[in-house]
């Protein structure tokens, strides 16, 4: 199967580090040009400089904004007017005690994780409905399924978005665009080390740390280690390819095996 992006822009939000940074750097090398985001301009030129020392003909645009606010949404939107491929991996996330979150902090989980993605999705959806091609993914999570009792806000805020990717799809139909939600298992990323390591301080190494993190918070793991980012950046890669063109409203698993249900 060769998977080619050539002619297209793919546009992946929150892509300075982890799973971001690993889907810009797949979308380059299939061709597209790949518009990279996140709120600061030098951490955006560091995560293109990576990606071109990779993929020399990287074909990259970085655009500073907080797609978290409506004017981010529209200084991003006036950067570049149009995309075929979203990627809304815009994300938080924390471990408090669910009965010690407060009003603030419910809010603020949503407008990160929740109203980003919807905000580019209305800002761009027409455009890609009008030319007849579209690709719109969500970056949720394991947790969306399976809400972890240290981070329920998390959880929910995961658990939100299959339900606006499913609407959003219905709203497309018959229109050559699609929309769907990937759900990442815990996957080795900055954030991932800086937790594990908080959870695990005794641990000699970090390899101790993530082994001893699985088997004790993440035993139905079948893959028995962290996933890579670039194993999640594939998924998403071929959700938003042509060859995907009959997969939308659909809520895919790239958890490892950690989730012990037959559907999401």
């Amino acid at each position: 199967m060769q998977i080619d992006f050539t002619g297209r822009t793919a546009l992946v939000t929150g892509s300075t580090m982890g799973i971001g940074l690993a889907t810009a750097e797949a979308f380059a090398r299939a061709g597209a040009r790949t518009v990279l985001n996140g709120r600061d301009e030098q951490r955006l030129k560091a995560a293109a400089e990576a990606i071109r020392e990779r993929v020399p003909a990287a074909d990259l645009v970085t655009v500073a904004a907080d797609v978290t606010t409506p004017e981010g949404a529209r200084t991003l939107l006036e950067a570049v007017p149009a995309v075929d491929v979203l990627v809304n991996n815009t994300g938080i996330f924390a471990s408090t005690p669910v009965l010690e979150i407060d009003d603030s902090e419910w809010r603020r989980f949503f407008d990160v994780n929740v109203l980003s993605g919807v905000r580019l999705a209305r800002q761009y959806m027409p455009g890609m409905m009008a030319r007849g091609f579209g690709r719109v993914v969500f970056v949720s999570s394991e947790t969306a399924v399976d809400t972890p009792l240290d981070m329920v806000h998390y959880g929910v805020t995961k658990t939100a978005l299959l339900a606006v990717a499913a609407g959003l799809a219905k709203a497309a139909a018959g229109t050559g665009v699609t929309v769907n939600s990937v759900l990442p298992g815990p996957t080795h990323t900055e954030g991932i080390e800086e937790y594990i390591t908080a959870l695990i301080p005794d641990a000699a190494t970090f390899d101790q740390a993530q082994r001893q993190f699985i088997a004790e918070y993440r035993p139905t793991s079948l893959l028995q280690r962290l996933i890579r980012p670039s194993e999640v950046a594939d998924l998403i890669v071929f959700t938003s390819s042509a060859q995907a063109s009959a997969t939308t409203g659909a809520a895919l698993k790239v958890e490892g095996g950690t989730l012990r249900s037959l559907v999401p």
